[in-house]
């Protein structure tokens, strides 16, 4: 135990210390605050199904696309030592082809759900391939690089389904978007949990996570391994894709409609926050999937505790803006090396005194 103490806190602090510092004060302030803020309750839903229901249950839920994002965006971090900023335009995207794709046919039947997430997929890996390709390839900044992008990924959006906003109803949509009958927790959650375990089978049985780091910590030293850093690099925007097309779809079940004007709007910067609140270098290298996970839910459930102090939605991206930068400073290199620094004088000064008291 007290290896694990000095490990965490005199080697450094550890990198999920700081989302787990975060979560365990925003429970402590919303107990006090409201010490049933996290009551879960079984209820009825409009469907007549017996569902979850609760503060804790609409963060957890509220927060799946966020998570799902951010899973993809640390990939893209670790390995370019960038930020991809055209996610929110890319699932707009994903979720207009979803949609149109959707609309195509006659009844929405399990198969042409499965053909339209296909087809979100192929065309969110094409964009995240075009970007990666101009990060890996010609070498331009990533955020520059997503850049194009996101100014006019919106517009792309509005022209796949000419403009319009259709709708679509069908009982398999509803159930991604909300619960499947018979299972009290909501969809969404379910899809972040399974997205996180095919990462983990992924980093667990092929050297991706190595070789990921390894790009961003120094490029020029894994090519030298044989390491093809371009093609990493290319790989971490195209699975990046893929994380948009599962969020997109999300997004649009959930509605029940296409908005590309609003459908997850200025999510990328939330994704990114997430990938640094969770402990991880924004300028690349190692990474923890979890950290970004669990930054993801940090920062929903800062939202859900401003709303339900009753801030109003212009004043809550102001207060989530102070104490983000307040965690991220906290979490900064400088900070963690200035407190690994004070760890060391207090180990120090009681060696000095235990010595004297042997004396």
């Amino acid at each position: 135990m007290k290896d694990k103490f000095k490990k965490l806190f005199v080697g450094g602090l550890g990198q999920l210390t700081i989302p787990l510092i975060a979560i365990a004060l925003l429970v402590i302030f919303n107990l006090i605050r409201d010490p049933g803020f996290f009551g879960i309750e079984l209820m009825h839903n409009n469907d007549g199904n017996i569902v979850l229901s609760g503060n804790l249950i609409s963060i957890i839920n509220g927060a799946s696309e966020l998570a799902v994002l951010a899973m993809g965006m640390t990939l893209v971090t670790a390995a370019s030592g960038g930020q991809d900023i055209s996610v929110g335009a890319a699932a707009a995207i994903a979720g207009s082809v979803f949609v149109k794709v959707l609309k195509s046919g006659g009844d929405i039947t399990g198969l042409t759900v499965l053909l339209a997430f296909l087809g979100a997929c192929i065309v969110a890996m094409i964009f995240g391939a075009f970007n990666g390709t101009l990060v890996a390839v010609f070498k331009i900044q990533p955020m520059i690089a997503t850049l194009i992008l996101y100014t006019c990924g919106r517009s792309i959006a509005y022209w796949i389904n000419g403009g319009a906003t259709p709708t679509v109803n069908s009982p398999i949509i509803s159930g991604i978007g909300s619960f499947i009958p018979g299972i009290p927790i909501p969809t969404p959650v379910l899809i972040v949990v399974t997205v996180g375990i095919i990462f983990k089978l992924v980093f667990h049985f092929t050297s991706l996570k190595l070789f990921t780091q390894s790009v961003g910590i120094n490029g020029s030293a894994a090519r030298l391994n044989g390491i093809n850093s371009t093609f990493i690099k290319l790989l971490s925007f195209i699975i990046l894709g893929i994380c948009v097309a599962v969020a997109g779809t999300i997004g649009v079940s959930r509605l029940g409609l296409i908005n590309h004007e609003t459908l997850l709007l200025d999510v990328e910067m939330d994704a990114i926050l997430a990938v640094a609140i969770g402990g991880n270098s924004l300028g690349g290298g190692k990474f923890k999937i979890s950290g970004s996970i669990i930054g993801a839910y940090v920062i929903q459930m800062l939202t859900i505790t401003l709303y339900a102090m009753k801030v109003s939605s212009t004043d809550v991206k102001a207060y989530k803006a102070i104490v983000i930068v307040l965690l991220v400073v906290i979490g900064s290199p400088v900070v963690k090396a200035k407190f690994e620094k004070l760890m060391s004088k207090i180990k120090n000064g009681s060696q000095k005194v235990s010595v004297k008291g042997a004396e």
